[in-house]
């Protein structure tokens, strides 16, 4: 299944179901922060896109590209369970905690309760291995700003197919992304803060304030961000996925937020200067 044939199914279903479900209303779940749940989207919206996901064979095709696999993963309780590789080692810092037998397993739905999900790079062409398909080991991080934690769900394609073999807990600060993140924390909730961390131009591509067809291209001074700021800005528990690249404490981070099946994409360049964040350029 190609990714997008599937997110189109993804889509359909949404739109479908949110249309029997929401009436005329135009109002927005809330985001929850939480170290076990993500921002949600229509719960009966996503139980009939997990049920039909369940009900689709998942061709062989899925796993060639690892986000294939991972949205089927996701969304598939019974792909779930068939690949992850039991008893699955849980560590914590490095050390074996436990292991989790098949019937201690709970599904995990990951970002598919959510309408996006975020990654982190260090340049564009680190983006590009999002697309190789001969990678053979991914890192998909759920980073909790509350705790400073992260937990690292370690995927290995074994005779071909992608299989969960561990869980790793880490604190925030032993991330390769350390730094950057503390900053991103306080950057996604405070408003100030935003304003202070931007550069004195910043580049921008964003929807034009007086009509909602057209975007704006230009540069712009902190004190214009409050009117052509992203509308979503994530926060809480976010994620990111490592396809093999290799992250060094770099002056450069590309925070990339893409949606579920509705065109959201959303990119912010952040570069450090003097040891100082600086939000470089965006857009939404």
């Amino acid at each position: 299944m190609k990714k997008c044939a599937f997110l189109f199914m993804v889509l359909l279903i949404i739109t479908i179901v949110s249309f029997s479900t929401a009436g005329c209303s135009n109002k927005k779940p809330a985001a929850v922060d939480s170290t076990n749940t993500d921002s949600v989207i229509d719960t009966s919206a996503v139980d009939t896109m997990e049920s039909i996901i369940e009900e689709q064979p998942v061709s062989k095709a899925a796993d060639e590209l690892f986000d294939d696999f991972f949205f089927n993963f996701a969304g598939n309780r019974k792909l779930q369970v068939k690949r992850i590789n039991f008893p699955l080692s849980i560590y914590r810092n490095g050390k074996l905690e436990k292991q989790i037998q098949k019937p201690q397993w709970v599904i995990d739905r990951f970002f598919m309760r959510q309408d996006y999900y975020t990654l982190i790079f260090d340049n564009h062409k680190q983006m590009q291995v999002v697309k190789d398909t001969t990678i053979d080991h991914v890192v998909v991080e759920k980073i909790f700003f509350k705790t400073s934690t992260v937990k690292q769900y370690l995927f290995n394609r074994i005779n071909g197919l992608w299989m969960l073999t561990s869980i790793n807990y880490k604190p925030m600060y032993q991330n390769n992304n350390a730094s950057f993140l503390r900053f991103y924390k306080k950057f996604a909730v405070d408003s100030a803060y935003q304003i202070r961390s931007m550069n004195e131009a910043v580049t921008f591509t964003a929807p034009d304030p007086d009509d909602e067809f057209h975007d704006i291209t230009g540069t712009m001074a902190p004190e214009q961000w409050p009117m052509f700021k992203p509308a979503l800005i994530p926060h809480g528990v976010i994620y990111n996925i490592l396809y093999g690249q290799t992250y060094t404490e770099s002056n450069q981070k590309i925070f990339v937020v893409r949606g579920i099946a509705n065109g959201l994409e959303i990119e912010m360049t952040f570069r450090n200067k003097g040891g100082r964040w600086k939000l470089m350029k965006f857009n939404s």
